[in-house]
């Protein structure tokens, strides 16, 4: 690197003499771990296919020199990385990247950098900024993934290193392995700021929290605030229940707007599956899409190789007369090709909450229609941070990730239970009906508190009563009208707040039914909102605030579900 740090690489090469292109990967999670080095594509296949694939630890993990430094340290590394790898013998000075995740963020990171060797990236399930939609969503922190990655991935990922290096003993590792296991009970642990071992191993977590609004810190990392500057035609892959979707989205839409050049605008592509963080498969517990679901089946890395072979060998090979997005539908559950994102053709209908004012759990008298509200009492339930609504499937990092367990579509029929679960479900559909976009919840709400949470989530009830979740989001009220200058409530204050839920793309089927859920906690993939208006990370339980949150939806003031509806 320019400040004389050595990165550990291997390279991987066809037997030959001739220079060819290279294709390249940065991650911190071990660049010897084979099942996080094809998490993305088959890279021994990408060689076979003429490249000289370049895998390297990241700065300050596993075998690399340096000193970690998530997200900050990677726009420079890997604008260098780059041009280490142009000016080999091996490489005939073009460059392409690929990979998943934080992988990915190296990829958007360096791009800013305006590599001059970079003609192609290809990034996996990954984000447009660290703040929002990585560590945060709608100003709460998603304590599920973050914990998980700094105690399961981080923090032993350093005891490991450490002990390559002579600096720990072989009980440091049992230590840290046995706090990544604790994972799950370290979730209620109370204040977030104090969680066992991290501050030695993995001292960003605590920078992360110190940090709860979007700020300079996050945006001295943040890939949307230089799309101006990136000239690369990227290959975007998201999954509709991965928990970075909302990012990839807004990377295919923000470089189409204002990539650095005609070229960038022109040639970004976006490819979403059915898939969850980690997993790129079509089966799940509860849910089984189809073979043509899987990453393999539906040929994830021959996509790659193609989007390479245009850029990086100036193949003439149609990917530029190809429409530019693929989804996969659930519903439907096939694959569809189509010529933007959101769709062209999309019209966004309001679908509007009613109910006698007995919303409370799937039992209650909620609705859900393309009717407006007329005179109707507003719902109520008490949020108790001490008796979180348990998360539920969905966009989550949570353990077991890997066994697809705790992710994806999940029956919600246990959480709808709950009387601090309000749910407004439709009549049973007379035709089908797609929903594919970006869902938006609009709501009217007050609080008896200085701060809470409101959660939505949209969901397919089948005809036998299964309550399939399709997207859900948050919103932590003190950041309704902005990410950057939080402002607190005024106790019982009717205000209209516009909450997230991202995009998904379903058939609902005739017969099915639309269900919207609306709470106040999702735990823990989000923090829990104390209620007291306080600095949540360092309060304990002793701060915590019953909040008492109502939902309105009368003439005026028509809470709402905005859904993207496809009609062909």
């Amino acid at each position: 690197m320019r400040d004389g740090v050595v990165l550990a690489t291997d390279v991987y090469r066809p037997q030959t003499t001739a220079a060819l292109p290279v294709v390249m990967l940065r991650l911190p999670y071990n660049k010897e771990n084979p099942v996080l080095l094809f998490l993305a594509g088959d890279i021994l296949r990408v060689a076979q296919a003429g490249y000289a694939v370049v895998v390297q630890d990241c700065r300050g993990t596993y075998a690399s020199g340096g000193e970690f430094s998530p997200y900050f340290q990677e726009a420079r590394d890997g604008a260098d990385a780059i041009a280490w790898a142009a000016a080999q013998p091996w490489c005939n000075g073009t460059v392409g990247t690929m990979g998943a995740s934080y992988y990915g963020a190296t990829q958007w990171l360096a791009a800013c950098e305006q590599p001059t060797a970079l003609k192609a990236m290809a990034p996996f399930i990954t984000t447009d900024q660290y703040y929002d939609r990585w560590t945060y969503l709608g100003g709460a922190f998603q304590l599920g993934f973050m914990l998980q990655w700094a105690s399961s991935t981080f923090a032993v990922g350093e005891v490991v290193r450490r002990l390559g290096r002579g600096e720990a003993q072989p009980e440091a590792l049992g230590a840290a392995v046995a706090a990544a296991d604790a994972v799950a009970r370290n979730y209620a642990h109370l204040p977030l700021t104090d969680m066992p071992g991290l501050d030695d191993l993995a001292p960003y977590y605590r920078d992360w929290l110190a940090h709860p609004s979007y700020d300079d810190y996050w945006r001295a990392a943040a890939p949307c605030e230089h799309y101006e500057k990136i000239t690369t035609p990227a290959l975007n892959f998201g999954g509709w229940y991965d928990l970075f979707l909302g990012g990839t989205l807004a990377n295919y839409v923000g470089m189409k707007a204002r990539g650095g050049g005609e070229s960038a605008r022109r040639h970004q592509r976006l490819v979403i599956g059915p898939w969850v963080h980690g997993y790129n498969g079509g089966v799940y517990p509860e849910r089984n899409f189809g073979l043509m679901a899987m990453d393999a089946v539906a040929d994830v890395t021959g996509m790659q190789i193609r989007w390479f072979d245009r850029w990086l060998k100036d193949a003439d090979n149609g990917v530029d007369g190809e429409k530019p997005v693929k989804l996969f539908v659930m519903g439907l559950d096939q694959w569809r090709d189509e010529d933007d994102w959101p769709l062209p053709d999309t019209r966004y209908e309001r679908w509007y909450l009613h109910s006698g004012g007995r919303a409370n759990s799937a039992a209650g008298d909620g609705g859900l229609s393309t009717v407006a509200p007329g005179a109707e009492q507003p719902d109520t339930y008490l949020y108790d941070p001490r008796d979180p609504v348990p998360t539920c499937g969905g966009a989550t990092f949570l353990p077991g990730l890997f066994i697809a367990a705790n992710a994806g579509p999940r029956d919600q029929r246990a959480v709808e239970q709950r009387a601090d679960v309000l749910c407004y479900t439709s009549a049973p559909l007379a035709t089908d009906l797609e929903v594919t976009g970006p869902v938006t919840l609009r709501l009217f709400v007050s609080t008896s508190a200085r701060d809470t949470d409101f959660t939505g989530k949209l969901v397919d009830v089948h005809p036998d009563g299964r309550a399939m979740i399709l997207t859900d989001g948050i919103l932590r009220a003190r950041y309704r009208e902005s990410l950057s200058a939080p402002k607190l409530m005024t106790p019982d204050e009717v205000c209209e707040v516009e909450i997230d839920l991202v995009a998904t793309s379903n058939l609902f089927r005739a017969g099915h039914r639309l269900r919207l859920e609306v709470s106040s906690s999702n735990f823990p993939r989000f923090d829990r909102n104390t209620n007291s208006g306080g600095t949540i990370a360092t309060e304990t339980e002793a701060a915590f605030v019953v909040a008492t949150n109502r939902v309105w939806h009368d003439t005026s003031r028509p809470s709402h579900l905005l859904l993207p509806v496809i009609a062909r």
